[in-house]
């Protein structure tokens, strides 16, 4: 008989934390977990108490045997915890803020994962995910981290790559996306098709296939892409504009909603230069949506997550997380899209890089399935992405100015020369307080 687990959750003040207990609730016949620890800092104690409060309505509702624990102590946490996730904002909200604001200051894309701001995020971030690991390694030798703090595939590679940790798992909510609306689009159930991605994090392509074989992925890109398509939208936190038919025809597979920022970057940066000056960036949306949200979580009767979380753009993130874990813990060979190392499934990139790919889930983690070599137009931006993910993960370490300018640099998404070197020192002094391997040299 297997013990019961411990679950810890680092940013756990978190919006989307109703979801994840969700999620733990309805696999509970499977998944027994005894004791959830949502971690926190001092800044978002509030958020945590606000939250963890409902959290523990919503298990007394449910009626299962699981107690939940709040607390700003992240060691006392993480002490024989069996799986650890991650879902935390280095420097809040503002921080987001700063990282969409300041790049379309020099008339450059402004989001959170992607250009400047994207790269910035993973400088905050990745420091603190290796310091986590470190406290794992002491504290909780043998438990999983399933990261979807992003840039979730640069966090993940930094774990692999410094942090030396091999029991990770990165993951995203937009494959899951794509998943639920093209088997609507193409009006087919989810389990009578086969997803095949591939790629890196918010930059993955992929193929659809019935049960026959059949590949289905142009009737998919003619019915989401077509001249007389209706739009479907993804993700909320991406505007839907459309793609170049012609351009995904040649392709023969569906980008990642992402895409839009790398194949359509002048009208993504002019939609973004308009909402900037009228509903104000994602960032500042969010920002109003959370408030609501929080103010929901408030009500001693609420004890089930409410249909507005879904607005707020991580739809199925924490739901995916939980299958995630019972995958690994009941050895059920799941497949998910996830980021885990290549171990050569595409042959484009190194064996050690992690990627973003179609994977069986099972006790012993990810098992990437083979995708082979990418044709010209997805090899090129890929490679480049990925060195620039690399440049920008040794810079989150490392703290070396010049190594984050060659990062800036190989951005597609980013000028060169001196105005790429502004927009890098407004950052760095911008984010100064989060940014301590920067400054002390």
């Amino acid at each position: 008989m297997k013990k019961g687990l411990k679950v810890v959750t680092i940013g756990g003040g978190s919006s989307y934390t109703p979801e994840l207990v969700e999620g733990f609730i309805k696999r509970h016949h499977e998944l027994p977990i005894k004791e959830l620890w949502l971690v926190d800092i001092e800044a978002g104690k509030e958020k945590l108490e606000i939250v963890g409060a409902m959290a523990k309505r919503m298990v007394k509702a449910a009626g299962i045997d699981c107690e939940v624990h709040l607390t700003l102590d992240r060691r006392e946490a993480l002490k024989d915890a069996d799986f650890v996730t991650t879902q935390f904002r280095v420097g809040l909200m503002e921080a987001r803020m700063k990282d969409e604001m300041i790049p379309l200051k020099y008339g450059m894309i402004g989001q959170e994962t992607n250009g400047a701001g994207g790269m910035f995020k993973a400088f905050r971030t990745i420091p603190v995910i290796l310091s986590i690991v470190e406290d794992m390694k002491e504290l909780c030798p043998n438990a999983w981290l399933i990261n979807f703090t992003n840039p979730a595939g640069m966090v993940t590679e930094a774990v692999l790559r410094y942090g030396e940790w091999e029991k990770v798992i990165g993951l995203c909510n937009v494959p899951i996306m794509a998943v639920k609306t093209e088997s609507a689009i193409l009006e087919k159930q989810e389990e009578d098709l086969f997803f095949k991605f591939a790629g890196i994090n918010h930059l993955h392509w992929h193929k659809i296939y019935d049960r026959d074989g059949k590949d289905l992925t142009r009737e998919a890109i003619d019915k989401t892409y077509g001249p007389d398509a209706k739009p479907e939208k993804m993700v909320e936190n991406i505007k839907n504009m459309r793609f170049i038919y012609e351009q995904i025809v040649q392709l023969d597979m569906i980008p990642c909603p992402y895409h839009r920022y790398y194949y359509m970057t002048d009208d993504m940066l002019k939609e973004e230069q308009h909402e900037l000056k009228t509903e104000g960036t994602r960032a500042q949306v969010v920002k109003r949506l959370e408030e609501s949200l929080f103010e929901l979580y408030k009500d001693p009767n609420l004890d089930y997550k409410p249909k507005e979380l879904e607005q707020r753009g991580g739809a199925y993130y924490s739901d995916a997380a939980c299958e995630i874990i019972n995958s690994i813990y009941n050895n059920k060979g799941t497949q998910m899209v996830v980021s885990t190392r290549n171990k050569g499934a595409i042959n484009d990139l190194s064996n050690e890089s992690a990627v973003e790919v179609t994977s069986l889930i099972t006790a012993h983690g990810a098992e990437p399935i083979h995708f082979g070599s990418f044709p010209p137009a997805h090899r090129g931006l890929l490679q480049v992405m990925k060195a620039m993910e690399e440049l920008t993960i040794e810079a989150a370490v490392t703290g070396d100015y010049a190594t984050a300018l060659q990062a800036f640099t190989l951005n597609p998404l980013v000028q060169s020369g001196d105005t790429a070197k502004a927009l890098l020192d407004e950052m760095l002094e911008a984010h100064r307080d989060y940014l301590p391997q920067f400054h002390q040299k």
